[in-house]
């Protein structure tokens, strides 16, 4: 089984596209081979995997952690669909506060990696989803920011105007608060 990158406006996401086998009992894929992922540059060493489970109109997001815990993320649905969605958080960078935008779906089994030093959102499509995401560092609340999800700056097309969000996403920093105390500048160091 092969994969195949595509790059974005974004330097560093990528969308991949995994060779699976389906047939009458169902289907069978490799998510993840670390060889081949090399092969095509992606050399990110994961270290934990998150699994979240989402109804109707919920929206994760934006979240990053800083430079004193970077994490890159993996991310691929695995039940229902999503709108996944990665916006470019580097300080300096050519394409900061543009955004990339991808479903992803339990039938299209599509990934979109999340380098370190952009913000991560995502929005359910269907009544359920499921994520799966490798990270490439652990979880650590100190480390962790969020920026609006529904910031005029960065603009993204939601799919409706009223979704289910948590205390923590309902207090996101503007994009113009983020310029202020910025966790990223390009490039990365």
């Amino acid at each position: 089984m092969d994969i195949t990158v595509t790059p974005t406006k974004l330097e560093g996401v990528l969308i991949i596209d995994t060779d699976y086998f389906r047939d009458e009992r169902g289907f069978f894929i490799e998510a993840y081979h670390k060889q081949r992922y090399m092969e095509h540059g992606i050399t990110y060493e994961f270290v934990q995997d998150n699994h979240s489970r989402s109804g109707a109109k919920v929206l994760r997001g934006f979240h990053y952690q800083d430079m004193t815990a970077p994490m890159a993320k993996l991310v691929r649905c695995t039940v229902g669909a999503i709108l996944d969605v990665a916006v470019d958080l580097r300080v300096g960078s050519p394409t900061f506060g543009q955004y990339v935008a991808v479903e992803l779906t339990a039938d299209n089994m599509r990934q979109l990696l999340v380098p370190e030093g952009f913000g991560h959102a995502f929005a359910t499509l269907s009544q359920v989803a499921e994520v799966h995401y490798k990270c490439s560092g652990y979880y650590s609340p100190p480390s962790e920011g969020t920026v609006a999800w529904n910031d005029p700056d960065i603009g993204v097309p939601w799919p409706y105007d009223d979704p289910v969000i948590s205390a923590r996403d309902s207090q996101g920093m503007s994009l113009q608060q983020y310029l202020e105390r910025p966790a990223f500048r390009y490039p990365l160091r």
